[in-house]
């Protein structure tokens, strides 16, 4: 049996400077989206949110869009009334990524992050990108938000593609939504912090 060469080496000490490399590896891991715990918004990727419901459409739900502070923590808020009635079904809040809506290179991430706080019910998280051509069209994923602040990890593998043949380009995301989706309930879902996580 070969003899482990590992036993003959030194151990490693850390240096201050060695340590606050790390720290600052450890920082830029994620990138932030959003953040509005402290009531400054705060971004890394240009773009900005907004709501808006099934209204643009022909539909009848009901979207309230604010800023809010839940149990301490600034956020962003959707909160309606969700109904399939008149061909509608959703309401939303929307980021677009990069400047003028041109888009956001996400590639070297693998996934998103999300501190939520929402009302034991089911939401969406749509994504679309370049290859987008038509508002039906986006990669989706399904989260459940409880009433209480909680950490949500989607990687772009969760993402499932919606009448649309082209895999998930992270390379070129241009628009991230959270809906209250395609049922009748009374949605409430708040945002404190998205991040790309590596």
């Amino acid at each position: 049996m070969k003899r482990r060469e590992l036993l003959a080496m030194a151990p490693v000490v850390l240096t201050p400077g060695m340590a606050t490399a790390m720290i600052k590896e450890t920082q830029t891991a994620e990138r932030v989206i959003s953040d509005f715990r402290s009531g400054e918004p705060q971004s890394d990727v240009p773009g900005g949110w907004r709501g808006f419901s099934d209204r643009v459409m022909g539909g009848v739900s009901d979207a309230e869009f604010e800023r809010d502070v839940i149990d301490g923590l600034g956020c962003i808020r959707l909160r309606g009334r969700v109904t399939r009635d008149n061909g509608g079904g959703f309401i939303q809040m929307s980021r677009y990524m990069g400047e003028d809506r041109s888009g956001f290179d996400a590639s070297a991430y693998k996934g998103l992050k999300m501190m939520v706080y929402g009302n034991n019910e089911d939401y969406n998280i749509h994504i679309r990108t370049g290859d987008v051509r038509w508002y039906d069209q986006s990669y989706r994923a399904t989260f459940s938000a409880k009433p209480n602040w909680q950490t949500i990890r989607l990687d772009w593998s969760d993402f499932a593609p919606n009448q649309i043949d082209a895999p998930l380009n992270t390379s070129a995301v241009q628009r991230i939504g959270l809906l209250g989706w395609m049922r009748e309930f009374q949605a409430d879902l708040a945002l404190a912090r998205m991040t790309l996580y590596r």
